[in-house]
């Protein structure tokens, strides 16, 4: 029974790869068949190309034509097989629309960006049927192999001509031959011209759309270059009522003209990226400024080839590139990582403006630092108890997980407003900041600036955890021995101190938990660089100073205040109170749906482990268990810095496509400076000529 329903699976996979062979594939070509059947001819005769084995001890790449020639050979050899093959190419080419291919394939046909990844979900699992006269479909199933652009763009002069010389088998003489050479030119360059057009009038319609035209700076429509650009194509494409096209004289003046409004709607673009990073970044504005610019680009690869269409070699890149633009039309994971790398970046720069206040340079910010994490350390104190009262009501696990999750987002506020630090916090925040540096790692002062601030990043965290466990470690035991010694009672029961203490070994799934709070820390910070984002997107700062009720109420100056708070404030908050909540009720959702997690945040349970020891006595610091838990604390502080950092950090370099080797350099360059001089992580050092203390100069 096993192997009946092991072979299906084992021929389904083994079919991914399987072709026919060269002889019977042959044997089916005949340009009097129906075109469904003829394309699947072409798409088999393409499988069976692709099945191209590395010979052994090859080392250029030109074995991957040795399939190629070899059927070449065979159709030379054989002059009526290759006459019968030249008809039904020529048919194929025919009988198929060729617009679609060119300026369909590849390109987004929604105007968002979630119809786009439905229609490509869709893609991935219903393939183009053959029986479309549509090349846009041929070409969907005839290049499906991840190198099939790279093989075709790297076809030499010599395959191309022979390629050629096979499209024109079995035309019976040479007048013939060049009668079907100048229909076959003249319906390309239609077909080219009328693409052009097409292209056109989308990019003209976006960029005249409220979304764009409200982000340029131009007030008079008709001065913006989108306004302009269907004249210029029409001066060339167009064919007047009379049939007369532009004399041979006007085209290149005219192509010239067009060719300079292009440029002049790519500037405009670019304008619109300057308008995002000032005002805030949407998703779906990304998205159609994203599809405009590969409309130009596709519009300057139709323009060469149509500019000087007998040119064989600009054919083979313009068949290259429509290859590989049909792959990545295909590509979910190809959208999702072009659309939101702007959207990511962003983010990434407002995290990055509230991070530059995590770093500390000198040694009087190095010690504010340290005061102001103490302030948080004593805040995080009456936050451990109030923790122990909700536990200890034993409330139903929702229940429970709200109320921690109030006790949290209030404590995380009162410790913004206090202006005092959570060094947990840190990391996700002072990533980006980093990351804002890596525009200028090229240059050596770049890279020593960017040395710096790591450096600097790190004692930050380092001292800012100091700061949070000298204060919250003394204040929680003191509080509980105060309870204790005058009061006579213990804030929480000896059984729940002794589980207390068990719960944070580091023998136990404490690691695991750490780095699910690591996680959690850098969700928030995300939350935050989005809400920010959202505040200047939606110019939410003008409609509170403008808001005329609110004028009416607290007058015009209160009003601003109102808005100038909440533009200070708003990432903060929203950091603070999703962050509590994620504490409180991310453990128990997740717990829910899948396997039992708890929060490891290493403030807190250090000030649960001090409550525990004042419940205990200092006996309890001479066992095991008590040292397994400040191994696991010590772990822990880790493990929530160093997941959530991470974490900020990959995503502020995606953000800007590092290649892969400066981003070994630029840790390479770290690591010496550590192993150089170790105390800098701890003792502040005076940075480099290069990067003067509180330098924020922006990326050349």
């Amino acid at each position: 029974m096993f192997k009946f329903l092991l072979n299906p699976w084992r021929k389904w996979r083994a079919s991914r790869h399987a072709s026919h062979q060269l002889d019977a594939i042959l044997a089916q070509f005949a340009p009097t068949r129906s075109l469904a059947e003829r394309n699947e001819w072409l798409i088999e005769l393409a499988y069976w190309l692709r099945r191209a084995d590395r010979p052994a001890g090859a080392t250029s790449t030109s074995w991957r034509y040795a399939r190629l020639r070899y059927l070449l050979q065979v159709l030379e050899n054989n002059p009526a097989l290759a006459e019968r093959v030249g008809q039904t190419v020529r048919s194929i080419v025919q009988d198929n629309d060729p617009v679609s291919l060119l300026c369909d394939t590849g390109l987004s046909s929604r105007s968002g960006f979630w119809g786009e990844l439905v229609d490509r979900w869709q893609a991935r699992f219903l393939p183009p049927t053959p029986n479309q006269p549509q090349l846009a479909a041929l070409f969907a199933l005839l290049f499906v192999g991840p190198h099939d652009a790279a093989w075709v763009d790297g076809l030499d002069d010599e395959l191309v001509t022979r390629l050629h010389a096979l499209f024109r088998t079995g035309l019976n003489d040479a007048a013939t031959a060049d009668t079907e050479d100048a229909a076959a030119q003249t319906r390309l360059e239609r077909s080219l011209g009328i693409s052009i057009q097409i292209l056109v009038s989308q990019v003209r319609a976006t960029g005249l759309s409220r979304a764009i035209r409200t982000r340029l700076d131009h007030v008079d429509v008709t001065d913006l270059p989108f306004y302009r650009l269907a004249d210029a194509a029409n001066a060339i494409f167009l064919e007047r009522p009379d049939g007369a096209l532009p004399s041979p004289e006007q085209i290149p003046q005219q192509l010239n003209y067009l060719r300079a409004v292009l440029d002049q709607c790519r500037a405009a673009t670019a304008s619109v990226y300057q308008h995002l990073d000032e005002n805030g970044v949407s998703v779906e504005v990304v998205f159609q400024v994203e599809r405009m610019k590969a409309w130009l680009g596709r519009i300057d690869l139709l323009l060469t080839a149509w500019a000087d269409a007998r040119a064989s070699r600009r054919f083979v890149h313009l068949t290259a590139e429509l290859v590989s633009a049909s792959q990545h039309r295909r590509s979910v994971g190809y959208l999702i990582r072009a659309t939101f790398a702007d959207l990511a970046r962003k983010v990434v720069e407002r995290s990055a403006e509230t991070g530059e206040h995590y770093i500390t340079r000198d040694g009087k910010e190095y010690g504010a630092m340290v005061k102001a994490a103490a302030g948080g350390g004593l805040f995080t104190a009456a936050t451990v108890y109030i923790k122990f009262f909700i536990t200890g009501a034993h409330m139903s696990r929702v229940a429970e997980g709200f109320f921690a999750s109030l006790n949290y987002a209030a404590s995380f506020l009162a410790i913004h407003f206090a202006h005092f630090t959570l060094a947990t916090k840190q990391p996700a925040m002072t990533a980006p900041a980093l990351a804002h540096r890596l525009d200028q790692v090229g240059r050596p002062e770049g890279l020593d600036r960017f040395v710096d601030d790591t450096v600097a990043m790190i004692r930050s965290n380092a001292a800012a955890i100091a700061g949070n466990l000298v204060a919250v470690a003394p204040v929680a035991f003191l509080v509980q021995w105060v309870a204790g010694h005058v009061f006579q009672s213990h804030l929480i029961s000896t059984e729940k101190a002794v589980a207390t203490i068990d719960s944070f070994s580091i023998l136990g799934p404490t690691p695991l938990y750490a780095i699910f709070t690591g996680v959690l820390l850098w969700a928030s910070s995300l939350a935050a660089g989005w809400a920010d984002n959202w505040f200047a997107l939606h110019h939410v700062h003008d409609v509170i100073s403008y808001h005329r009720r609110l004028r009416f109420m607290v007058g015009e100056r209160r009003a601003l205040r109102i808005a100038d708070f909440w533009k200070r404030n708003l990432s903060g908050v929203v950091a603070n109170v999703s962050l509590g909540f994620m504490l409180g009720l991310g453990p128990e959702i997740v717990s829910f749906f899948g396997p039992h997690v708890e929060v490891r945040h290493v403030t807190l349970s250090t000030g649960a482990v001090a409550t525990a020891v004042g419940v205990l006595g200092s006996g309890v610091m001479h066992t095991a268990p008590f040292w397994l838990a400040v191994a696991g604390i010590a772990l822990m502080g880790v493990l929530n810095v160093l997941v959530s950092f991470a974490l900020a950090f990959i995503m502020a370099m995606r953000s800007r496509n590092l290649p892969r080797l400066d981003r070994w350099r630029i840790t390479g360059a770290v690591l010496r400076r550590i192993v150089r001089d170790p105390l800098c992580l701890l003792v502040p050092r005076a940075p480099t000529e290069s990067n003067p203390p509180g330098s924020t100069s922006t990326p050349a």
